[in-house]
């Protein structure tokens, strides 16, 4: 089950009673408690419920109006949130690396807004990554090409072939969840061998994932967190799970939203 059919799910069985508990949840969906937590955090956060102790209970209306009001305490969209990671990934390419740039909508934004005061090579096996650096005279692309999928990024046999051929200064990847017991994890095998073959191929490597990644656990593990050197993630991230991947020898980085302010930054 994909972590939004979960929450839908959640949501249903809130309905029906106006309050559920963290050990019903566990039995309903057969996760860790560390999982019901943050299921629970990131759909109060949304506005969705309000969690009390032992669980949670649906949102007054009262409620609602408050949070609208509390501005200053409202979180950033997640819009803002993906931007800013990326925007603190760039901040870590040095001139004359190689990088390898994830194709998920993370590292879009990054192709978007790549700096022209550096001279570097990015490989990416995502078309539309590449499509955006074409112009950038400072940038080297290499595609890792192959059968296309339908969200323009190559998954089959050759990618992997031809990412195996090459090394990476850094690599910046993403993938469904993260957590300090399972690692990376992705729904499904697709790119699966593609990810490890970049990662085994990387002098640093670079996971980017914002808080509602963090603390999950999808179907099918990449490898473990300590394959990790870096973690960015943004000021929603539970403190609890960041201290676990520091535990482990993962650096954390948490990009609090200053650096996607910065003149020029493209959103979409």
């Amino acid at each position: 089950m994909l972590i939004e059919e979960r929450h839908r799910a959640i949501l249903e069985m809130l309905g029906q009673a106006g309050r559920i508990t963290t050990g019903e949840i566990q039995k309903r969906f057969c996760i860790s408690y560390d999982s019901v937590k943050r299921d629970l955090r990131i759909l109060e956060e949304k506005g969705l419920l309000q969690r009390i102790h032992g669980g949670a209970i649906m949102v007054r209306v009262g409620d609602q109006n408050a949070q609208k009001k509390e501005g200053k305490n409202a979180p950033r969209s997640q819009e803002d949130r993906h931007l800013s990671i990326a925007m603190r990934a760039i901040a870590e390419i040095a001139s004359q690396e190689v990088v390898y740039i994830t194709a998920e909508n993370i590292g879009y934004l990054m192709a978007r807004n790549m700096p022209d005061d550096r001279i570097f090579t990015v490989v990416t096996n995502s078309a539309e990554v590449a499509g955006e650096l074409r112009t950038k005279g400072n940038i080297t692309v290499i595609l890792a090409g192959g059968e296309v999928g339908s969200n323009g990024s190559f998954c089959d046999g050759f990618s992997p072939e031809i990412l195996e051929c090459l090394h990476f200064d850094k690599c910046f990847i993403t993938s469904a969840c993260i957590s300090p017991e399972f690692g990376l994890s992705v729904e499904g095998k697709n790119q699966l061998e593609l990810r490890n073959t970049v990662i085994r191929n990387s002098r640093k490597v670079y996971g980017l994932y914002p808080a509602e990644k963090v603390g999950m656990g999808a179907e099918v593990r990449i490898c473990g967190v300590e394959k990790l050197d870096v973690l960015i993630t943004d000021e929603e991230a539970p403190g609890e799970e960041l201290k676990e991947f520091e535990d482990v020898g993962v650096e954390v980085i948490v990009s609090r939203g200053e650096i996607e302010k910065q003149e020029g930054a493209i959103w979409r």
